[in-house]
């Protein structure tokens, strides 16, 4: 093998330019196609998109030999690569990466519906050597090294996990200028992730929701690995997703309680990347941008160690509190004049603030448990550690996200003009702060009957004794 190799020409590797595949038939017949995708697999493997059964796919089949011609969309210089075919993917990671890059690279050359991939072919890389021609001069090489650096400093720095958010997404900003991201948590016996911190956009879209295998952010929570787009594609968008998922499941009650997703609505790169935790995925840091081919290789490579770095720091951060579960009560207060109405529906654990949806699932348990609690007990303080052992939240097999779960709730109820507000107090401990008398009402599936006691009746923020 030549001195050449993939990692020095991945630029070639962007699909900026349409690379050149020829091949032979068994009697030694040419020919020679258009190629949309020339993917990196590592320093010795690529991997080519096979959309339609024509000549050059029977030659493969027959020879197992190629060669394919490269060109860098910078310096236009061009390689030719002679490979050995092995095999075809039709599923997985390898085939969801290239599915999703050739969904933007269909949309940008205007063959949405023609471009379809039927799987990934798999080459072993013989030989590369350069072709000669004029060239253009290479730009300085932009290094994303120190900016790496810098971000994993920060993030190393955060004790919460509300701090270690935002950070994380305001340093993209400061030394990537990634204006658009978001961080996403699993919710894996759901299937589907939560957003739990945004920059960039008019609304934050805290709590809405992506399913797994649903745009750039589900397939790579689905698969665990990045998936990057270069150009719009329609068919990874993010605008009319949830209101699809609303549609098909049949149910204006989807509606209700969707909160909308925060993305652009014409992205022209988008870039998702898994944050792995305990050998599964955990979340999902994405970056977009207005721009077509915002985001290269080295940007991948970047942010990927950024992910990495952000999972390791969630899986650091404490999850028990120092003490034991207290159970302080608020101090006596005048009575407010107004109430709030909130409505728990036992089905999927949704909540209702008079008729605004707040959230649901498991983080709707954990409120539900909060006020009626505070309602009946005048409790105020509460512990991460009894959240975690009530069998009433019904927790996921993997409770760690459980402080995710309480971010996302302290957000939400901050976005709700902070007649509640969840506070920190202490580590692993918080403070339910109350400014409105509530209503509770607990409402039961259809045909079954409502637990006893499920509505109260002016519950108001306690004078310390429990509720009569």
């Amino acid at each position: 093998m030549s001195q050449l190799n993939i990692d020095a020409i991945r630029d070639c590797l962007e699909g900026f330019v349409p690379a050149k595949i020829a091949t032979c038939d068994a009697d030694g017949v040419p020919n020679v196609s258009i190629l949309s995708q020339v993917h990196y697999v590592d320093s010795g493997h690529v991997a080519l998109s096979y959309q339609f059964f024509n000549k050059t796919r029977r030659n493969v089949l027959a020879t197992r030999r190629a060669s394919v011609l490269v060109i860098d969309p910078v310096t236009m210089a061009q390689y030719r690569l002679r490979l050995a075919y092995l095999g075809t993917q039709t599923e997985g990671p390898l085939f969801e990466i290239m599915k999703a890059r050739l969904a933007g690279i269909a949309t940008y050359d205007g063959m949405e519906g023609v471009f379809r991939l039927l799987g990934s072919d798999l080459y072993r890389v013989l030989s590369i050597e350069r072709v000669p021609g004029p060239t253009l001069p290479p730009p300085p090489r932009r290094s994303l090294l120190a900016a790496t650096r810098r971000c994993c400093a920060r993030i190393s720095a955060c004790t919460e996990l509300a701090e270690l958010f935002d950070a994380t997404l305001a340093e993209l900003r400061s030394l990537f200028g990634i204006e658009h991201a978001m961080v996403l948590m699993a919710d894996t016996a759901a299937s589907r992730l939560y957003t739990v911190a945004s920059q960039g956009y008019a609304a934050s879209g805290i709590g809405s929701e992506v399913a797994f295998g649903e745009g750039v952010i589900g397939v790579c929570a689905r698969e665990g690995v990045p998936i990057r787009i270069t150009h719009a594609t329609s068919e990874y968008g993010y605008g009319r997703a949830i209101a699809d998922s609303a549609r098909r499941s049949g149910m204006s009650w989807a509606s209700m309680t969707e909160i909308p997703f925060p993305g652009l609505q014409q992205p022209h790169s988008q870039l998702a990347l898994p944050i792995l935790g305990d050998n599964r995925v955990a979340g999902v840091l994405f970056v977009e941008s207005t721009q077509a081919m915002s985001f290269w290789y080295d940007d991948e490579d970047a942010l990927a160690v950024i992910a990495s770095h952000l999972g390791m720091m969630m899986r650091a951060m404490p999850h028990e509190e120092a003490g034991a579960p207290t159970a302080a009560v608020a101090a006596a207060a005048p009575e407010p004049a107004r109430s709030l109405v909130v409505r728990h529906y036992q089905a999927d654990d949704s909540i209702f603030l008079d008729h605004d949806y707040l959230i649901k699932g498991v983080a709707g348990a954990i409120f539900w448990k909060l006020v009626r609690e505070h309602s009946q007990q005048g409790r105020t303080e509460f512990s991460n550690r009894e959240l975690r052992l009530d069998p009433e939240i019904r927790l996921p097999e993997h409770a760690e996200n459980l402080e995710a779960r309480l971010v996302l709730l302290q957000r939400r109820l901050a976005e709700r003009a902070g007649c509640i507000r969840i506070e920190k107090c202490g580590r692993g401990r918080f403070r339910l702060d109350v400014s409105m008398r509530l209503v509770l009402e607990d409402v039961a599936p259809a045909g079954e009957p409502a637990d006893r006691g499920a509505v109260q009746q002016a519950a108001r923020p306690r004078e310390g004794r429990p509720m009569q």
